[in-house]
């Protein structure tokens, strides 16, 4: 599913944010990422992604060479892609409604198909019946879970979460990591950087900790410790 081959990303010359990362997920696991910031969490998202490109290296993703992805093949890679960011990031001047829809639309689904599955996310996500809600109107806790189910609607191969619960309280938290467990029990491979110690110590998945651009410890069912 994903497969990184001694990649390094510089910034700036000699300032590796990645240094050698070499890393294997295979499709269906969940996993997290975790370290200090400065680690090299946030670049390795922005690779998987194709927000950057790797100074050298191979990334290869459900069976593609990002290496080798022509610029104009990106957007419809990226729509293999779920993706949930801390700051939700919806479209403030439209619904909820309309803000799965737009998911659907840039992949050029027909009206009917907008019609089925937009409902079917919000109900996913216990939203169904606030589904004309704009974004101001709801609490973090539910416009997180507008973003999941934006990420989910088209059924992607890979989820990627950056910080998803960095703005939530502990209550909340719970919910959108429930959430994120549910579309892996569906068959997502769902990739989450965090820096929660709880919720990666109680979940017990695959734990890759990060420091100084480099993998430092990969626990099958491992925690985290962020003191050091």
């Amino acid at each position: 599913m994903i497969e990184l081959k001694e990649v390094t990303k510089e910034y700036s010359k000699g300032i590796a944010a990645l240094n050698g990362v070499s890393l294997k997920i295979e499709a269906g696991e969940f996993v997290f990422i975790v370290g200090d910031s400065g680690s090299g969490k946030s670049t390795l998202i922005k690779l998987i992604m194709k927000e950057l490109d790797p100074t050298s290296g191979t990334i290869i993703v459900n069976g593609q060479n990002l290496n080798r992805l022509k610029h104009r093949h990106i957007p419809k890679y990226r729509r293999t892609l779920g993706v949930v960011f801390q700051d939700f990031r919806l479209l403030k001047d439209r619904n909820i409604y309309e803000n799965i829809a737009f998911a659907l639309r840039v992949t050029e689904a027909s009206p009917r198909v907008i019609k089925k599955k937009v409902p079917a996310a919000l109900s996913l996500v216990g939203l169904a019946q606030k589904y004309k809600a704009f974004p101001k109107e709801l609490s973090g806790g539910e416009q997180q879970r507008v973003a999941i189910a934006r990420a989910v609607v088209n059924e992607p191969v890979l989820l990627l979460a950056d910080e998803p619960t960095g703005n939530l309280d502990p209550t909340n938290a719970w919910e959108i990591m429930k959430l994120l467990e549910e579309a892996n029990d569906r068959g997502t491979t769902v990739l989450v950087v965090t820096h929660n110690q709880e919720i990666v110590n109680e979940m017990k998945k695959r734990v890759i900790t990060m420091k100084k651009g480099v993998i430092v410890s990969d626990e099958k069912k491992g925690g985290y410790n962020n003191e050091d």
